[in-house]
């Protein structure tokens, strides 16, 4: 079922980048609210009271009640909220969605998946997660919070697909060819093989010098002197 949570709104006369900086620097958020059987409504939202909001619900699957300058409160989705490229902690503009009880909205509702899979548990696989969330259609007050996938029983190169999943009271959107997720082999370690030049030098054998015999040098050293001494002698 979904969570509910409440909201306070003001009317917002105006609209235009000026009037929402004047807004933003009295600490509001503009906003609007539209839906079936209303025209669209630009609000003005207490800055700290949304971001306390919107720091303990799920925004995408929590039914707000919404209160305009003391009106009947009316049941809403919190459908977009833009924030400030620079600053995405800064909310630059919200829209707010109408529902009716009797009205089946479509949302995106995260996926929960539990379990150790067979292969990862025995095998050493890996869980891809290739969808995070599942698009469905559903009656505002049967809204799951998020919705739970079972993947202990699979093992390695084993998947599920959207068209395998079924769930109560409501109608799953999402193309049923999807893939959900898929346990993976591990990988192996590469092993480089080695370049052609390393291959060519290990391959060449390593040239030792023959080390002199004691007293080679002391002969080669004593030639190389007395040759100067000849060749004077020849000139005489």
């Amino acid at each position: 079922m979904a969570r509910q949570a409440t909201l306070e709104a003001a009317p917002r006369n105006g609209s235009g980048k000026g009037v929402a900086r004047s807004l933003r620097r009295e600490g509001k958020v503009p906003a609007v609210i539209y839906g079936r059987g209303r025209e669209p409504e630009a609000l003005a939202l207490d800055t700290t009271a949304l971001n306390r909001l919107l720091t303990e619900i799920a925004a995408a699957t929590t039914l707000v009640d919404v209160t305009v300058a003391g009106r009947a409160p009316v049941k809403a989705l919190i459908r977009e909220i833009q924030r400030n490229p620079v600053r995405p902690a800064d909310i630059i503009h919200l829209d707010l969605y109408e529902v009716h009880a009797d009205e089946a909205i479509s949302v995106e509702v995260p996926l929960h998946f539990v379990g150790v899979p067979e292969g990862v548990r025995n095998f050493g696989g890996v869980l891809d997660q290739t969808m995070h969330a599942l698009a469905i259609r559903v009656l505002p007050v049967d809204i799951p919070e998020f919705l739970d996938v079972d993947v202990t029983a699979l093992n390695i190169g084993q998947s599920i697909h959207v068209g395998e999943l079924s769930f109560p009271k409501l109608e799953i959107m999402s193309d049923s060819r999807a893939t959900v997720c898929t346990v993976v082999a591990p990988r192996a370690e590469e092993v480089v093989a080695p370049t052609a030049e390393a291959a060519e030098a290990a391959a060449e054998p390593e040239l030792i010098r023959k080390p002199k015999e004691e007293g080679e040098e002391g002969e080669e050293a004593a030639a190389e002197k007395e040759a100067p001494k000849g060749k004077s002698k020849e000139k005489e």
